[in-house]
């Protein structure tokens, strides 16, 4: 595990450290059940005191990643038993690296479930103005330049608050706005494939088509079908990529 960790480099170590190990946990190169070495000899590793190491272990322990257990050490934590919306927290805002399968399918899972109802509750509930910003976000879809990679990511994101924003529940757009870290980190891997936005910003003018005539059991299975689809493909994309590594 050692060879995972070099030294940090920063003005706020501490929070460097933090985002070092949490990335390591998330994207499971540090698994459930793993004793981190004493604090002593991660300072020694990493090129920190230990009172920055001790730090930023307590911080990790607030957020649910590890657990500081005395005379025994710093284990991490079974997501699954012990995670709370704290950890959520750090999993939607991890913007940067790879995720453990495990907390990408639980994630793309959670999405799914919050858009399709999202877009569901849009087709019953939009008005003029709603659909008025729609109809907007899919001209502009229309003329990006499917190699902009920032843009498209950028467009897929407004389409998807958008829809939540008509769905007329408050919590739906706050939710999806904090996946957006997380989104645009794997979007950034979707949409570098450019015949990806294709599919997607058709998949789009459909969706905005059923919430337009108030359809709402063919918007949630438009919704549905795109997120399924773009699943599929991230994690080909994802496949492929560790395969070459």
């Amino acid at each position: 595990m050692m060879d995972l960790l070099e030294p940090l480099r920063s003005t706020n170590l501490r929070d460097v450290f933090v985002e070092r190990l949490e990335g390591l946990i998330l994207s499971g190169a540090l698994p459930i059940g793993e004793r981190l070495p004493p604090e002593r000899a991660l300072a020694e590793r990493l090129g920190v005191s230990r009172p920055v190491v001790h730090e930023g272990l307590v911080e990790l322990a607030a957020r649910g990643l590890v657990t500081m257990r005395p005379r025994v050490g710093t284990v991490v934590n079974d997501y699954r038993r012990q995670g709370s919306l704290t950890l959520l927290g750090s999993l939607v805002n991890h913007a940067h690296g790879d995720f453990a399968p495990p907390l990408l399918e639980g994630m793309l899972g959670l999405r799914r479930l919050v858009q399709s109802d999202a877009a569901r509750l849009a087709a019953l509930n939009r008005s003029a103005a709603d659909l008025a910003e729609l109809d907007a976000i899919v001209a502009r879809e229309a003329k990006v330049d499917h190699g902009d990679v920032d843009a498209v990511v950028g467009l897929d994101l407004a389409f998807h608050h958008l829809v939540a924003l008509a769905s007329g529940n408050p919590a739906y757009p706050m939710l999806v706005r904090s996946f957006e870290p997380a989104e645009r980190n794997l979007a950034s891997q979707f949409f570098a494939e450019p015949t990806v936005a294709v599919d997607v910003f058709t998949r789009h003018r459909r969706i905005v088509t059923a919430i337009t005539a108030r359809n709402a059991p063919e918007a949630v299975a438009l919704m549905e079908e795109l997120l399924d689809r773009g699943r599929e493909t991230l994690m080909g994309i994802l496949a492929r990529r560790h395969a070459r590594s």
